[in-house]
Formats: structure tokens, sequence, C-alpha cells
């Protein structure tokens, strides 16, 4: 592995630990050369997922791409980095178990604004705006009112109604 800092490929692992439910390995190494550490993650590789875009591109998945743009959605927002590794754990479970070779970002990008609404409201309409490519004020105005649909739909599901007997 080359160190990020003197890119020696002289280095040992000092710490290994299985992270991710065992999808992923952690391991924190120190050069040889300037003495520095640094961590590196070990995936299983799979088959690649095509991303299809809008405009009929492909290019590889990468979820890199997909944290970042969750974190610039979440930036300045009371959202910790726990919270979004989890939403992109989740995100990237739900488009592996799609188990297609090809995904339509449109789909991606539904997921994305799934999460993002129950993660941070300002987020997901951030994410909205640009995933959406709104062109005028109306266009945050229809944003808004889907969020308030489904602020109105989850108080309804943790709402505790009593059950009431009809026997009279």
């Amino acid at each position: 592995m080359r160190c990020p800092f003197c890119a020696s490929l002289e280095d040992k692992v000092i710490d290994s630990r299985v992270i991710r439910d065992g999808k992923a390995i952690r391991r924190r190494r120190e050069c040889l050369s300037c003495g520095k550490r640094f961590t590196t993650y070990e995936y299983i590789e799979s088959s690649p997922i095509l991303v299809v875009k809008r405009d009929g591109k492909r290019e590889e998945f990468q979820r890199e791409k997909l944290e970042h743009g969750i974190r610039e959605a979440c930036h300045k927002r009371p959202v910790s980095a726990e919270q979004i590794e989890e939403a992109v754990e989740k995100i990237v479970g739900e488009i592996l178990a799609m188990g297609k070779s090809e995904v339509q970002s449109v789909e991606i990008g539904e997921i994305v604004m799934k999460y993002l609404r129950s993660l941070d409201e300002v987020a997901y309409v951030r994410f909205a705006s640009i995933y959406r490519e709104f062109k005028d004020v109306a266009e945050f105005e229809d944003a808004l009112k889907e969020l308030e649909k489904f602020r109105q739909i989850e108080a309804l599901k943790d709402a505790q109604l009593p059950i009431f007997d009809e026997e009279k």
C-alpha cells in the first residue's frame, strides 16, 4: 500500500478490524519510511454496477461519489458522520439488492432522497434542488409540499391512536 505522505510502498499493519457487518476490513498501517500512520479499507469486490445517466452515458457506480453528494447536502447541518455513513450503507445495500448490472441514475436519486427526507429536511431540499434541477421557486414549493405530505404520513404512523370498541 502506498503511503499517502511519502509515497513509499513499505508499511506494516498495526491493527485490523472487521467492519460493516463483515463486509469490509479496516487496517491501520504505519509507513516504514516516514513513520506516519494511515488507514486503509478492504471491500469485497463484486461485479461492477453501471449507472445510466440521463443523457444515456454509462459510468461505473462509485460509492465515494454517492457519499460526497450526501455530505454536500448535509453540509453545516446537524447530521453526524456516522449518520451519513449509515445512510450510505443502506443506500448501497438497496442498490445492490436490486440485483441489476445497470441502474438508472434517476432510481439512485430517488433512493437517496428517501433517506435524506428522513435524515434532515434541509439536506433533502438541497439534494432535490440539484437532482431535480429546479428552475424556479414553484419547483421548490412543490418539493416542500411533498415534504409536508411525508411529515403528515409519518405523524399518522407515529400517533398512538386508541382502539375504539364498537360494541355498546
